[in-house]
């Protein structure tokens, strides 16, 4: 502290003042396989409590154990509510069809083997799918796509399996921020920080493991140009997320109603259900009080 006694005797901070009863706010820290959670909060519950043992399984999938090593960062500003986000990574809509990308190149599509999984409070959530057969079923043969599109360099889309089974793509929601994201080889965080009611803040941390080979660190830097803000992928994300928050300011009397699966109140095997939005906003409520 600057001139704490003063200067020649003179000004200074009274005599009972006590630094300790000044500090920096404490956190809560947690460290789990090398990726470092901090709260704020006093009241937060124990980790593996606030998260759940449906979580922390797809969790620790990606984040075993193994030492971690960054390839790199990446950060926009979307004009948008922070809640869109989620909502862009807990439907089960946009991949399909606003990716054409995806679809053209049979990343992913609707009708892939696939699961929706929460947690008990509904606060956090995750998409999972595998890579289906070549050929397109019926429901989602009309589906957009770039049927001339090619790749200059096919070595974009080359994924190698390094996970168990033959998921493709896990899409992990903790709330109230942080989304997990394994697209075939390419592993990222995304921290969500709001910057006010119509913009957020999206920060990307791509990262491997330091037994990676070179292959596999080279394989990891060429699919990330999927994602982040430019990327072949998710740049529609943003541009969508802002059309979306035009829509619903224009009418903050508006009320809407998430219909699909509405019979699903838990854990299903498939993605075609806004099961995962509905218990994200129900807790949203819940902890807003409202």
């Amino acid at each position: 502290m600057p001139f704490r006694k003063g200067v020649n005797g003179k000004g200074g901070m009274p005599s009972d003042f006590r630094p300790v009863e000044h500090g920096l706010d404490r956190l809560t820290v947690h460290v789990r396989n090398g990726v470092v959670f901090a709260t704020g909060d006093p009241a937060t519950p124990p980790f593996e409590t606030y998260h759940g043992d449906t979580m922390l399984r797809y969790f620790d999938r990606v984040f075993d154990g193994r030492d971690l090593r960054v390839l790199g960062y990446t950060r926009q500003r979307i004009p948008a509510n922070w809640k869109l986000m989620f909502e862009n990574i807990k439907d089960p809509y946009h991949a399909s069809l606003l990716h054409v990308f995806l679809v053209s190149f049979g990343l992913f599509r609707a009708d892939n083997p696939s699961e929706t999984r929460m947690d008990p409070t509904g606060r956090h959530s995750v998409l999972v799918s595998s890579r289906g057969q070549d050929t397109a079923s019926a429901d989602v043969a009309r589906l957009k796509t770039f049927t001339t599109l090619a790749l200059e360099d096919d070595r974009l889309l080359d994924p190698v399996r390094e996970f168990p089974g033959t998921t493709t793509v896990v899409m992990q929601t903790l709330w109230p921020n942080l989304i997990v994201q394994q697209q075939s080889n390419t592993l990222a965080l995304r921290q969500i920080v709001p910057r006010g009611p119509e913009s957020f803040d999206l920060l990307w941390t791509f990262f491997g493991y330091v037994d990676d080979d070179e292959e596999m660190v080279t394989r990891r830097l060429r699919q990330a140009n999927l994602m982040g803000p430019a990327g072949l992928v998710s740049m529609d994300d943003s541009e969508v997320m802002q059309l979306a928050q035009q829509g619903v300011v224009a009418d903050p009397a508006g009320e809407g109603m998430l219909d699909v699966g509405l019979d699903d109140n838990g854990d299903v095997d498939h993605i075609v259900t806004e099961v995962a939005i509905r218990e994200f906003y129900r807790h949203y409520r819940e902890v807003m009080g409202l």
